[in-house]
């Protein structure tokens, strides 16, 4: 089976950011996929799963209802590996392209009083959500972006030799 190509980018040297994932192009429009990293793979602690369900909650409630982007959202969820989540929107729009969107969303979390959808009714683990520690990893990653707005590393995944396994397998930027 043929190795995905978000598994083939090295995840030693990904830093957090915003990458543009994938684009697929669906007949008469586009669909891009952003990997939004807040930690570093492998290399530092991962984000508490109750802090990471209140990001989610709070996020997508931002990203749906902003004025401007409401109607190109598609999905809003976090990654497996819990370093960061990702992010689909219509059409083809660069990293840089939805950096404001990206930061005032984790802006937005240090606002909140209230995780929305947190009732049995709203919620698969309404009792798992920690607010507290939300509002502190996304105000780490707001500092990141400001401090780092110009560096083309969080926007870009890093480039290395392509590598080729012992079976043959190509292993791949994005």
């Amino acid at each position: 089976m043929e190795l995905i190509q978000s598994f083939s980018v090295d995840h030693t040297r990904i830093v957090p950011g915003i990458f543009t994932s994938r684009v697929d192009h669906l007949g008469d429009y586009s669909v891009t996929t952003y990997d939004v990293r807040l930690k570093r793979p492998n290399r530092e602690p991962v984000i508490d799963v109750a802090a990471m369900h209140s990001l989610e909650h709070i996020i997508a409630t931002c990203l749906r209802n902003d004025p401007d982007w409401k109607d190109e959202v598609i999905y809003w969820g976090p990654m497996g590996c819990l370093t960061g989540f990702y992010l689909i929107l219509k059409g083809d729009r660069t990293s840089k392209e939805v950096f404001d969107l990206i930061l005032r969303s984790f802006k937005s979390v240090n606002d909140t009083q209230v995780v929305p959808g947190t009732t049995p009714e709203n919620c698969g683990y309404y009792r798992m959500h920690n607010l507290d520690m939300a509002k502190w990893y996304a105000n780490e990653f707001v500092s990141y972006l400001e401090a780092n707005a110009e560096n083309d590393d969080i926007y870009e995944y890093p480039k290395t030799e392509r590598l080729v396994t012992d079976d043959g397998q190509h292993f791949f930027d994005s």
